[in-house]
């Protein structure tokens, strides 16, 4: 008899995403516990992807919300709608009502802009709330954040505590590039996101690409993995291994040592800086072609 895991693994395959039991363990118990996932591991391994396959899975929202150096309360949260303020400043200098009562007014939902933050706590169904990248955002709003998940709840001054409809599903993902708090880490569960096996990527292309062959297909991973070993300064993720599949598909390549060529042309799909391009002669491919057939 398959066992609850097993049936959650084979849905979100059916969804699209292809995970290891131990991934499928975490996120089971995220999912149950309703705690923060933090994803952590190189940029292109599919940590984003968890968000969008629970999203599918669910039948539910995704709200994602993008951190970078500078982020603040405006752009994560909430901020007031001025101009539609200013207007309705003007229009009631026409009224009568008091002062308290226009403030009261000015200040209301009404003129509010919803950002991710605030928008993920007030659905009516719960959403899956990603927050993308975190340790690209400051150690402040990090901290901020860090209040925000533990109550669900925000405090806006002109309106009062804004306490969460439904809780949201959160996915955290992380590249790696400073080191996150303490504090962060133990609100979240955790689960480190490595580059695939070889079977895994495999089974994405295959389930991705249902037309492309399965000889090409498993030259093609293999080719990817090879490349992965180079030292190369930006290694090719999953999305680029399919960018490429989907390239070679299109370009009418049944086997990679078939059109060398082609394969040379392609690498675009795979190679995203000077120096790897530059790295990556003739020779260096023809032998990932031999190794991968």
């Amino acid at each position: 008899m398959m066992d609850a895991l097993a049936r959650f693994q084979d849905d979100l395959q059916a969804v699209g995403y292809v995970a290891e039991r131990d991934l499928v363990s975490t996120l089971d118990l995220a999912v149950q516990m309703r705690k923060p996932l933090l994803l952590e591991g190189d940029a292109g391994v599919g940590k984003t992807e968890v968000a969008k396959a629970l999203s599918r899975l669910f039948d539910c929202q995704l709200i994602r919300l993008q951190c970078y150096e500078g982020l603040d309360t405006n752009a994560a949260v909430y901020e007031w709608n001025y101009q539609h303020q200013l207007m309705a400043i003007k229009l009631q200098e026409r009224d009568e009502r008091s002062a308290s009562d226009a403030e009261k007014h000015i200040f209301s939902r009404t003129y509010l802009l919803e950002r991710p933050l605030l928008r993920a706590i007030s659905q009516t169904e719960s959403p899956v709330l990603l927050v993308d990248e975190i340790d690209r955002a400051d150690e402040e709003f990090e901290a901020y954040l860090l209040e925000v998940l533990s109550d669900f709840q925000i405090t806006i001054p002109e309106l009062g505590t804004v306490k969460a409809t439904t809780l949201p599903y959160v996915i955290l993902t992380s590249n790696g590039t400073r080191e996150l708090s303490d504090a962060l880490r133990r609100r979240c569960l955790y689960h480190y996101v490595d580059f695939p096996s070889f079977d895994k990527e495999l089974s994405i292309v295959l389930s991705r690409l249902p037309n492309i062959g399965q000889r090409l297909a498993g030259q093609i991973v293999g080719y990817v993995q090879g490349l992965r070993k180079l030292d190369l300064r930006k290694h090719p993720g999953i999305a680029e291994t399919l960018d490429w599949a989907a390239a070679l598909v299109n370009r009418k390549v049944a086997a990679l040592g078939d059109d060398p060529e082609t394969v040379i042309d392609s690498l675009a799909c795979l190679l995203k800086t000077r120096e790897d391009r530059e790295a990556l002669v003739p020779e260096v491919s023809e032998r990932l072609v031999a190794r991968a057939s």
